[in-house]
């Protein structure tokens, strides 16, 4: 894939504001408490974390363990702990990463991203600005949505028992 958007980035060079946008890493935290370094983020995170949440990587599809989680519960910022969804929103898309047909009420800040030149809309989390994934518009009723997430960035706290 990445021989393939090889040539492809040297168009980046005619579109400035696309290559501004393509580099950006993650967005800006919303707290002030969450403003941290990069050294502070390294030591806090995963190598693999830190990839996806302040270098706005991918994880390899089908390699998260929540892919599978069907426990009652809620999904957080691996980043900060903010609650990102319900796991009523998670769904199986099928496409290796968890999905989620919508997010819980103002969780999240979103963006283009036009890394990939075709625009898609990348969401992160809105109290540190962590990279989560992208939204499209191809997932089920009623919302239409599938929010893609990296489950590396992502932490799940089950319901307590008898809710």
């Amino acid at each position: 894939m990445t021989q393939l958007l090889r040539p492809l980035r040297g168009l980046l060079a005619l579109f400035p504001f696309l290559r501004a946008a393509a580099a950006d890493a993650a967005s800006a935290a919303s707290d002030p408490a969450w403003q941290l370094s990069d050294a502070e983020w390294k030591r806090r995170l995963s190598p693999q974390a830190y990839a996806v949440l302040r270098q706005e990587g991918t994880e390899r599809p089908f390699t998260s363990a929540l892919n599978a989680e069907k426990r009652t519960g809620t999904y957080v910022c691996a980043g900060c702990k903010l609650p990102l969804f319900s796991s009523r929103a998670k769904y199986d898309s099928g496409t290796g990463w968890p999905s989620f047909s919508d997010a819980l009420p103002g969780a999240l800040g979103t963006r283009a991203d036009f890394r990939l030149l075709l625009p898609r809309t990348e969401y992160h989390c809105r109290r540190c600005g962590g990279h989560q994934g992208h939204v499209f518009g191809d997932g089920p009723r009623p919302t239409g949505k599938r929010y893609c997430n990296n489950g590396v960035a992502l932490a799940f706290l089950p319901a307590a028992k008898g809710r």
